[in-house]
């Protein structure tokens, strides 16, 4: 039995874990590998303690330790087998160096999803299974396979516990997958926390990276296809590219895109700004794609045709003059009649944004895309306008002008439709965050308060 360390931070764009590298007269020399060894006469935990201490300098109380999995290993050439667990820990005393030079040429901090080459099979197996949150991994050799990882000879079986996701969907899904970009060495679950959704980032034998997504219903991956197929291209690279769809099966895969999403990132004011301009340049360019006379479903009767419906739904959490609130907004905006409908994403939000190393902007998700007014895509990045008109103006500037008198009054009207939409539905589904977001929105549209955010130039306040 041996015992191994996954000492994980928060690195600067992502969680990095510790390796180092073998040297000297030692098994797997030269490779990359977690600090590690057998266990004496002691508890796991004393062996783990012991030695990352002997080998790192690091100091790990053993209450920080939690179990992170286990991994039943057979190494190449028909050695006994033999059982390793993997511990993580999140804090320590100490900074990280090589007190074993003997044994080890090199130390560093590694990306979780970008691990080093070359590194031991066995210890990949385990970070994989870590990866995937599975309990226990087999990892059996073949008698010629190398010590080091090789993704075109990948052992891992992993094997889920109790309450834990399956490594990836189901057989028919898989076998279209891996019919459309080869044989898939990892599944890594990346769905978003809300029931339905349902999408893996895979990891190719040969290499490569894509996303599958399977679809809730036929209209979403319809709508998907339809946006990839069409009007996403002309974006230039700032989405990903449809590589295969199967509308009986409503999956796809597409590209993986580089960047990081938006969701949760902390800025300084001065670089927040400088992405909502790109923010607003990339909603005008998908704004000015032509509309495609195939695909994407017909053009809704009218933006506001199920209000009553949603009222119906939100009415018992709604508090006191919301509703008139709701109704004064729709009256408003159906004065000045309705809008033209031109391409829209649909779900523009922070989490449907990725920033990359080099500032650039992309977008993902594209199931909600379909010919609608432009002002339904300025709802759902209202929130991170409240206290910082810098960010509106900075936003209109990249989309390249200001709102008209008829667009503000349909923004208004269309983000009092989707708070309470959206008040009913997160309810309903456990969302916390969606109900909460609505109650902000209809909390600025009272009477007494300003709109704070996207006003055209000049209007009264």
């Amino acid at each position: 039995m041996d015992v191994h360390l996954l000492a994980v931070r928060d690195g600067e764009q992502r969680p990095e874990v510790l390796l180092t590298r073998r040297a000297g007269d030692v098994y797997a020399t030269g490779l990359w590998h977690a600090p590690s060894g057998h266990v004496e006469q002691e508890t796991v935990v004393d062996a783990v303690v012991r030695e990352t201490l002997e080998e790192t300098g690091l100091v790990v109380d053993p209450a920080d330790l939690r179990a992170a999995v286990t991994v039943h290993h057979r190494p190449p050439g028909g050695a006994r087998e033999r059982v390793g667990i993997f511990f993580e820990a999140r804090r320590w005393e100490g900074t990280p160096w090589i007190r074993e030079p003997d044994k080890c040429g090199g130390l560093g901090w590694f990306p979780l999803d970008a691990l080093p080459d070359p590194m031991v099979a066995y210890c990949r197996a385990g970070l994989d299974a870590y990866r995937q949150g599975m309990p226990l991994a087999l990892h059996f050799h073949e008698p010629d396979d190398p010590i080091a990882y090789d993704p075109g000879l990948d052992r891992l079986r992993a094997v889920p516990g109790p309450g834990c996701a399956e490594l990836g969907p189901e057989p028919t899904v898989r076998d279209f997958v891996e019919r459309a970009v080869g044989r898939i060495a990892t599944w890594y679950d990346a769905s978003w926390a809300r029931a339905g959704s349902r999408v893996w980032r895979v990891h190719g034998t040969a290499g490569g990276e894509w996303f599958v997504k399977i679809h809730q219903n036929g209209t979403f991956h319809d709508r998907e296809v339809a946006a990839l197929r069409g009007w996403v291209p002309g974006l230039g690279g700032a989405g990903p590219r449809l590589v295969a769809a199967d509308p009986a099966l409503r999956a796809v895969v597409v590209t993986a895109v580089e960047g990081r999403s938006l969701h949760g990132r902390v800025l300084t004011d001065a670089a927040e700004r400088t992405v909502f301009e790109a923010i607003g340049a990339l909603a005008a360019r998908i704004h000015a794609s032509p509309l495609s006379s195939t695909g994407g479903g017909r053009v809704p009767l009218g933006p506001y045709d199920r209000m009553e419906r949603h009222l119906d739904a939100a009415r018992p959490l709604l508090g006191p003059g919301d509703e008139e609130c709701v109704r004064s907004a729709l009256t408003a905006a159906r004065e000045h009649g309705p809008l033209t409908p031109v391409v829209t994403h649909g779900d523009l939000q922070l989490r449907n944004l990725l920033l990359g190393d080099d500032g650039s902007l992309r977008v993902i998700d594209f199931e909600r895309s379909e010919p609608q007014p432009l002002v339904r895509d300025f709802i759902r990045i209202l929130d991170r306008f409240d206290g910082r008109k810098d960010l509106a103006d900075a936003f209109l500037s990249g989309y390249g002008r200001p709102l008209t008198d008829a667009e503000t009054a349909h923004l208004a009207a269309s983000a009092a439709l989707d708070s309470v939409s959206g008040i009913a539905f997160g309810a309903k589904a456990g969302d916390p965050e969606l109900v909460e977001r609505g109650h902000r929105t209809l909390a600025r549209l009272r009477p007494g308060t300003t709109w704070p955010f996207l006003r055209p130039q000049g209007a009264p306040r």
